[in-house]
């Protein structure tokens, strides 16, 4: 398939890809911005949407960082034993912990998730935030840190007795007598859309991520991280962050679309902008300038939508529509390089039965996305028996 936005692709990969899902532990519910239809993200709902996301064939579930929500390496640690193949991305914070703390804890959770951890590299965009945490360094010298922090964790990991100087880091004899289980360490992703951020990911990590923007832009993107990546003598896998609100008809998602931000006032509105605007994170300016507030200016692309960017930091734009027109503009960032999808949906239980169900069966998933292979499965019946007598016929695809 090649695609439609005229611009360079990245090299191609196997063209085919892994989903991954989001646990919500910041707040869930069925409107953006208001009480009403909220949920309590407590660990036996957190429960439902791991085991969900276990079930359906979910690659892993992505979980966020921050003041805003509950600690991630707390809940993956209670999510893990209550799981079988799904795995956990999770934060660490350079600048939050010492390396070493943070290299422990890693090799600790990869050790009893028998090696299903992923690394999720996250140097922090909020100033404000970040003073409540005791970081008061500028923005290029927080990657700084995390190029420093990097250096020293990747060797713990590997086995490495470490002794390091740099200019805001000092290590010596660092080890990590119990190593993980994946070798020599799990998985780094990264995502930074500053020169700073993508030339610390070029140095250190296997998976560059980037938010949601059109496809012009991802490539835009995509081919400043392969040049970087490429003078390092590397290449990358690369992954995008999206919502997603699927139906089985084009006009049924664009007015769960509408519904999703229907309790929001101007009022609301303004003071979350005005709450992200003081951030220094270039992806989260990026998102910001796709509708500028503007809930007028929200289809920033065939089938992506903005409106969730009004009032959340971060991810702010929604892959709406059928079935096949997800899976298609999904296949477009695939034709760029995109390899794995980070997604979620309101409310995220709900939503990660929706998408598997109906997208699932339209993508060129790799075999660790997807159901394990099970006689019982795969014996049915799929759905409930017709008069207590008719075994429905199992059908591939959706709408």
């Amino acid at each position: 398939m090649s695609t439609s936005t005229g611009l360079p692709s990245n090299p191609p990969t196997d063209g085919k890809t892994d989903v991954l899902w989001f646990l919500p532990t910041h707040g869930d519910g069925r409107y953006l911005g208001a009480s009403e239809g909220a949920r309590d993200v407590s660990l036996p709902y957190l429960r439902q949407i791991a085991q969900a996301a276990d079930e359906l064939g979910y690659f892993g579930v992505l979980l966020p960082t921050g003041r805003s929500c509950e600690d991630s390496w707390v809940v993956a640690s209670a999510l893990a034993p209550l799981t079988q193949r799904l795995r956990f991305l999770v934060a660490v914070r350079p600048g939050l912990q010492e390396p070493s703390v943070a290299a422990r804890m890693a090799a600790t959770l990869d050790r009893i998730s028998d090696g299903r951890l992923l690394i999720n590299v996250v140097t922090g965009g909020d100033p404000v935030e970040l003073k409540g945490d005791g970081v008061f360094l500028a923005h290029d010298e927080r990657y700084e840190v995390t190029d420093e922090f990097l250096h020293i964790w990747r060797g713990l990991m590997a086995g490495e007795t470490v002794n390091f100087e740099g200019k805001h880091l000092r290590t010596e004899g660092g080890r990590v007598i119990f190593r993980p289980v994946q070798a020599p360490y799990p998985p780094l992703y990264f995502g930074g859309s500053s020169p700073a951020g993508i030339e610390v990911a070029a140095e250190h990590c296997e998976v560059y991520l980037t938010w949601g923007e059109p496809p012009a832009g991802v490539a835009e993107k995509l081919a400043r991280a392969r040049e970087a990546a490429e003078k390092k003598g590397k290449k990358f896998s690369y992954g995008i962050r999206l919502h997603v609100i699927v139906r089985e008809t084009e006009s049924e998602a664009w007015a769960e679309a509408e519904k999703l931000i229907s309790r929001l006032d101007d009022t609301t509105i303004a003071q979350a902008q005005a709450t992200l605007k003081r951030q220094d994170s270039e992806g989260q300016k990026r998102m910001m300038a796709l509708h500028g507030g503007d809930r007028n200016k929200l289809v920033v692309s065939p089938n992506l939508w903005a409106g969730v960017g009004l009032v959340r930091g971060g991810a702010g734009t929604a892959l709406v529509g059928s079935a096949t027109q997800v899976a298609d503009r999904m296949k477009e960032y695939i034709d760029l390089g995109i390899d794995r999808f980070i997604l979620s949906g309101y409310p995220h239980l709900e939503e990660a039965y929706r998408f598997a169900e109906l997208v699932f069966p339209k993508l060129p998933l790799r075999a660790t996305t997807g159901r394990a292979p099970s006689t019982a499965r795969n014996n049915g019946p799929f759905g409930e028996v017709i008069a207590n007598d008719i075994v429905p016929t199992r059908r591939v695809g959706a709408h």
